[in-house]
């Protein structure tokens, strides 16, 4: 893929996907209420995380230097990971579904940082995250040590070599998870969404390594019913959103995972996202079918 200063992200201009953006803001978020745990579980909690995240960081230095490790358990160990530390946090589990076995593209809505412990959870897999993540304290190095694909949303003219990079793991048998809204919002049923949805460009690799896209929808509730509570949004502080999450009891998120799209040679990324999303965010039949007439 070639790329010029006239046309700087090459065939992936004009897609939108380096300043996304979703309209919600504060107001999304449930009003401050009395912490539902104690100080000092909450420090507890916080120091497991710590814990865990120190944990992780040792498993994915350690599980490249184990080749004669049969791939299964080096899966279980990160699936496991991933699941401690959601309880850690105090946050439960539910998964729909078949989980994902072999390499796929994994595309889900994008709500809060919780989002990715979900995913591993579901199915250890490498991410695509945004270059800032590096730069969070323990959470960057251990993105970073997992393989994590960081994109670089002020170099449009990376995106090509960032989407090469993904089919490139796509080959190898990797699965790769993305958020392709490019942002995250409040997740309320009938809240804000992100501008123009699915960004289209890292489907791309799925194509083009001839793997297959299985979505995947993430949903929260607080004490039994759904809440904008985990989200992570705007301006706001990582700190302010964990600060949140740990004081929070009975707080569950729901992964359910839709049936695997096998794009054909040569499909167009853009009618795959398309199809993609709405199996995300459930989008009632006639729609589908009305927005692939469009897109066709």
């Amino acid at each position: 893929m070639t790329t010029t200063a006239a046309d700087p992200a090459g065939p992936y201009a004009g897609e939108g996907l380096w300043r996304p953006a979703s309209g919600c803001g504060p107001d999304c978020l449930p009003p401050p209420v009395a912490p539902d745990v104690s100080r000092l579980r909450r420090a507890g909690r916080l120091l497991g995380v710590l814990g865990m995240l120190l944990a992780g960081a040792g498993v994915a230095v350690l599980l490249p230097l184990l080749p004669l490790l049969p791939a299964a358990r080096g899966r279980a160990a990160s699936r496991g990971w991933a699941r401690w530390t959601l309880r850690t946090l105090g946050v439960r589990l539910l998964v729909r579904g078949r989980t994902p076995r072999g390499r796929a593209l994994l595309v889900a809505n994008h709500v809060s940082w919780l989002d990715i412990l979900a995913v591993l959870a579901v199915s250890p897999t490498r991410m695509v995250a945004k270059c800032e993540v590096r730069s969070w304290p323990l959470v960057g190095a251990l993105a970073a040590a997992a393989g994590t694909v960081f994109v670089d949303r002020s170099r449009p003219r990376d995106l090509p070599a960032t989407v090469a990079r993904v089919a490139g793991a796509l080959r190898s048998g990797r699965s790769v998870a993305v958020f392709p809204e490019g942002t995250t919002w409040c997740g309320a049923a009938t809240g804000c969404r992100p501008s123009r949805g699915f960004r289209p460009a890292m489907f791309e690799a799925a194509v083009a390594a001839g793997a297959p896209v299985v979505p995947l929808s993430l949903a929260y509730r607080y004490a039994g019913d759904p809440s904008t509570l985990p989200a992570f949004l705007g301006a706001e502080t990582l700190w302010a959103s964990v600060r949140r999450v740990l004081a929070a009891r009975d707080l569950t998120v729901s992964v359910t995972v839709g049936a695997a799209l096998h794009p054909a040679e040569g499909a167009d990324r853009r009618v795959l996202a398309r199809i993609a999303e709405a199996a995300v965010h459930s989008t009632p039949r006639s729609v589908l079918a009305d927005r692939l007439d469009l897109a066709a």
